[in-house]
């Protein structure tokens, strides 16, 4: 079914796309776009990530008990440097029209692993707030720098690549929660210490990882000179139709805390299922990213299936919210079996958000300007993991189905809009694109040549 769905376009080399994707994950992640550069760049975003999950999964603890801080004092903590964080994509952006993305991505991962070891000397709680609102600074310019190295390393198959990075990145996730909880089992201080070094050192790795690749150049016969000019005169927010599509796509980006916030706070507070279900939502989400985000990802590739993907994201949303609302109120056999399928069809709405986010991100985004542009859109994600669990816990928790039937109809309503606004926009590019510029021969009365 699925190879009936790929089109038939050639690569530089005269083969079918279908031919290159041939051979499956493990084929297209020894041989994926970028060559030998997007090779490495998988591995590090793969270690990336092993580190984030290993921290991810032990950084509560670490706070609680060998920080010593009370459970208020960590949420202002996380919530303080998840908001500073919200800065860092734009930063990068815009520090990316001007300096090499690659170096600057160095530099994060540098000053990831020096926050990672100041949280061990680190005694006073101001000096803590500082050091991770540094951390979450650094690490959302570090995605948004890993979205335009793949983007312009492999400009021809960004939807291919991106599968791969989100298949790499879970894998890793996977391993880093894996890794952490054997620390966690000893319990000890040394043992929480062991794993913020473990997480240090996955930066460390990457960022040699980095250094191995090379430059990678905006596509487009610009002059040296341009990106420095195009970064003064093309901004994004100062164009409404590209911040429209950022606004719009934070709500589109709710899978995530509606996956990690609630639907185990729902299935705790208002079902009879098992509470030990509440892990199963992220393993099958997790498997079925493995399993099927690089088909999904050769289905929307493009900017005609990525506009259709939105609404698809967006129905899907709406279908879980429904069935949260109306399949969780029975015993403890139907609310797991609902609640099940709802975390299959937010995966689903989460597959399909992942594609079309980033190829509308790029496609939308005037080429010069692409890096600026890129790191505006990285906001989106940064203020759905701030506000998500807000909304989540403060609005649609509390006011029971009803507020998850809200959340989907809004979701699915906002989804039609973001598709409109998208095709408007591109195909006022695409006239742009193919608007005729009068030569002075023209311009004198003469007929162009035929």
């Amino acid at each position: 079914m699925w190879s009936r769905l790929l089109p038939y376009r050639t690569d530089d080399g005269g083969r079918t796309m279908r031919d290159r994707r041939g051979g499956g994950l493990l084929a297209q992640l020894r041989r994926p776009p970028g060559g030998r550069d997007g090779r490495t760049m998988l591995l590090a975003q793969f270690l990336d990530r092993l580190g984030t999950g290993v921290w991810a999964a032990a950084s509560v603890l670490y706070f609680t008990f060998v920080s010593r801080l009370d459970a208020g004092q960590v949420g202002l903590l996380l919530g303080v440097a998840a908001v500073v964080g919200i800065a860092g994509s734009p930063l990068a952006g815009q520090l990316a029209q001007r300096y090499s993305a690659r170096y600057l991505l160095i530099w994060c991962h540098l000053l990831r692993i020096g926050t990672m070891l100041l949280l061990l000397v680190c005694r006073n709680y101001a000096a803590l707030l500082a050091v991770m609102a540094v951390t979450c600074l650094a690490e959302r310019g570090a995605k948004t720098l890993e979205i335009l190295f793949a983007t312009r390393a492999t400009d021809g198959q960004r939807a291919t690549y991106q599968a791969l990075a989100r298949t790499a990145m879970n894998a890793g996730y996977a391993v880093g929660a894996g890794l952490a909880a054997i620390g966690l089992a000893v319990g000890t201080a040394d043992a929480y210490r062991a794993l913020v070094l473990a997480n240090a050192l996955s930066f460390a790795v990457t960022a040699v990882l980095v250094r191995r690749t090379g430059e990678q150049r905006a596509a487009g016969p610009a002059a040296p000179a341009a990106p420095r000019a195009a970064a003064r005169g093309a901004s994004p927010w100062r164009d409404r139709g590209y911040l429209r599509f950022v606004l719009l796509d934070v709500p589109m980006s709710l899978d995530d805390s509606v996956l990690g916030v609630g639907l185990p706070l729902w299935l705790i507070t208002r079902t009879e299922a098992p509470h030990a279900l509440a892990p199963a939502f992220l393993v099958l989400n997790t498997v079925l990213v493995v399993v099927c985000q690089l088909r999904i990802s050769h289905w929307a590739e493009g900017v005609r299936r990525a506009t259709a993907a939105v609404t698809l994201n967006g129905l899907a949303m709406l279908l879980a919210c429904a069935l949260i609302a109306f399949g969780t109120g029975g015993g403890p056999w139907s609310a797991s079996a609902a609640l099940l399928l709802a975390a299959f069809l937010v995966s689903g709405a989460e597959l399909m958000r992942s594609v079309s986010s980033w190829e509308l991100a790029v496609s939308l985004a005037p080429e010069e300007s692409r890096a600026s542009y890129l790191g505006a859109a990285g906001m989106a994600q940064s203020v759905q993991k701030s506000l998500g669990p807000l909304l989540l816990t403060g609005a649609v928790l509390t006011t029971g189905p009803l507020g998850w039937l809200a959340l989907g109809a809004g979701i699915a309503g906002l989804s039609v809009l973001q598709r409109k606004g998208c095709e408007e926009r591109l195909a006022a590019m695409a006239a742009s694109r193919h608007q005729v510029v009068p030569t002075p021969v023209a311009l004198a009365g003469s007929s162009p040549r035929q």
